[in-house]
């Protein structure tokens, strides 16, 4: 079996697991916005994950981070910041993704935002 290169990559696919369960965890799951966005942002960060954990590239990390960027904004943009349940969950997941997610852009050496060996063709 392949080395996995990220092991970030498993826990965003964690926390895409929680986003998508958590609205019956947390009891909001009659809240349509936040259930359909967390449902919507889980499976689609699981995806990610996966490609991620299967077939490392950027796009897929700049994909888990801009999940993670909605899931902080979703609550005022769709209107449940005042469901605080809901409201924390979205923006205390969102920001370990997007911090999972640019650990990684910020760290590997093949797709860092931070290169400074890069040459002019």
């Amino acid at each position: 079996m392949k080395h996995m290169k990220h092991w970030q990559d498993p826990l965003n696919a964690l926390l895409g697991a929680w986003l998508a369960l958590s609205p019956w965890v947390l009891g909001f799951q009659d809240q349509m916005a936040p259930t359909v966005s967390g449902v919507v942002v889980g499976l689609a960060l699981i995806a990610a994950a996966l490609g991620a954990i299967f077939m490392p590239r950027a796009w897929e990390e700049w994909t888990e981070g801009v999940l993670g960027l909605w899931m902080v904004v979703s609550p005022w943009v769709l209107g449940f910041s005042m469901h605080m349940d809901a409201m924390r969950n979205a923006v205390v997941s969102g920001i370990v993704v997007m911090v999972l997610a640019l650990w990684v852009l910020f760290t590997d050496k093949d797709y860092s935002l931070m290169r400074h060996d890069r040459t002019a063709h």
